[in-house]
């Protein structure tokens, strides 16, 4: 019975070191480029845009595709350097655990 009951407490002491995970994951941003820079986007740990900013010289009509392909670029430079911030802290908390290999975390 007592396994039992140090089970539970440290499932709740996991559980409440991953909701402090996800705060902190929810409140980082990772920036993204593209074009050597004259495209950057900011992205939140949530996924969300919160940036993007454009070099004056991409504005033109005839440069529109141009423009559209960068976006994309820097949003999945940006994503690509999230996953890494969020699977670097991941590790950090479940060092240790005894965790099936590829299991990713939070789920």
């Amino acid at each position: 019975m007592k396994d039992i009951m140090g089970m539970m407490k440290q499932a709740k002491a996991m559980q409440e070191k991953m909701q402090g995970l996800q705060a902190e994951i929810a409140e980082t941003t990772a920036s993204g480029q593209a074009g050597g820079g004259v495209v950057s986007v900011t992205l939140k740990g949530t996924g969300e845009l919160v940036a993007v900013e454009l070099d004056p010289s991409l504005l033109k009509a005839d440069e529109k595709d141009i423009l559209e392909d960068l976006l994309v670029a820097a949003h999945a430079d940006a994503k690509r350097k999230l996953d890494a911030v969020i699977q670097d802290k991941t590790q950090a908390l479940t060092a240790g655990l005894p965790l099936p290999p590829g299991m990713k975390l939070p789920f």
